[in-house]
């Protein structure tokens, strides 16, 4: 996707540039040096690490054939069906039902999902999330998010840091960097980074996905359904790594911020109430209601409440439950 890569080009430059900015409002020409030092690292970094540091960022520990069989499987099926390499897995230990997918290609890409996912959906549900993550895999849209979640957390880092420096260290003068210019420079500086996560990771790759991945799953009503009950809970949840990093909020399925302080420059999902309007309309023109693709694993008993992985029958031999544990 030349387009995609043209993207991310202008993305690093673009907060290379304000990065290097704060750099200077901090510690003068010295800090704009070390500034430019440190983004050039950052950059090769987002390119070609960024996505076990996003992982890392947000617990997430990689699952196998042992520990989560029927994940993976599924994982692994739904990717053969989008004509994919198969991913790594990963789960996210957290509360809120959320998922996202990473790597800077295909043949070095992972999806990762939460244990609050895993216990709200059923499967039928999980598999079309998934399968939106794929698409994002399959449409490369993975590479501009990660640039843009690593680069523009450290922007809003930076951001926080000057805040500080002005409130606790106003006396210093010019050359120290700080004081009401380095404030200022602040102020600007983290608005004008969400702009650029903003107009880079486009909304509109949102509805791409949720159309594509309903096409890999072969039910939209699936996916239309996991993110009605992914937004009804979400917003109810804090997610304590997310808030800390709003600037790395576009990565996941929907929005998992609280929308407190800064959060809502950084939104960059469009309304799920629309997303769920358009894949509904999706499966009134292909004609589906029910079909597509099913795990190997048994359908849950409707009598149990909660999400597949959380069920006694489905512990490992040593008695764990779940494929985390």
């Amino acid at each position: 996707m030349p387009m995609n890569y043209t993207k991310t080009a202008f993305l690093l430059f673009m907060l290379t540039a304000i990065f290097v900015l704060m750099g200077a409002a901090v510690a003068g020409r010295t800090g704009m040096v070390i500034a430019f030092a440190v983004a050039l690292v950052m950059n090769v970094i987002s390119l070609w690490k960024s996505d076990k540091m996003v992982l890392r960022m947000f617990g997430a520990h990689e699952v196998d054939d042992n520990s989560a069989p029927e994940l993976v499987e599924m994982v692994h099926a739904l990717a053969r069906r989008a004509e994919l390499p198969p991913p790594r897995v990963y789960v996210m230990q957290n509360q809120q039902p959320n998922a996202f997918a990473t790597g800077r290609n295909p043949e070095n890409s992972a999806v990762a999902v939460s244990t609050g996912l895993l216990d709200a959906l059923d499967r039928n549900e999980i598999a079309g999330v998934v399968a939106h993550e794929l698409a994002h895999i399959k449409n490369r849209d993975t590479l501009t998010m990660m640039v843009a979640a690593t680069i523009g957390g450290a922007i809003s880092m930076m951001a926080q840091y000057l805040q500080f420096g002005m409130l606790f260290g106003g006396n210093r003068d010019s050359r120290g960097g700080l004081g009401f210019i380095g404030a200022l420079i602040a102020m600007i500086a983290a608005p004008f980074a969400a702009m650029l996560v903003q107009t880079a990771i486009s909304r509109s790759r949102e509805y791409q996905a949720d159309r594509m991945g309903a096409m890999i799953v072969g039910n939209p009503l699936w996916l239309a359904s996991a993110l009605q009950k992914i937004n009804a809970r979400a917003r109810g949840i804090v997610n304590d790594e997310a808030e800390a990093i709003p600037a790395a909020a576009h990565l996941f399925i929907v929005n998992p911020l609280t929308g407190r302080g800064m959060d809502n420059m950084f939104s960059t999902h469009p309304n799920t109430e629309n997303r769920i309007a358009e894949l509904t309309k999706l499966a009134r023109e292909i004609g589906v209601s029910n079909g597509g693709y099913r795990p190997s694993a048994p359908e849950t008993p409707a009598a149990e409440p909660t999400g597949p992985w959380s069920q006694s029958r489905l512990r490992s031999p040593a008695g764990r439950r779940g494929p985390w544990g």
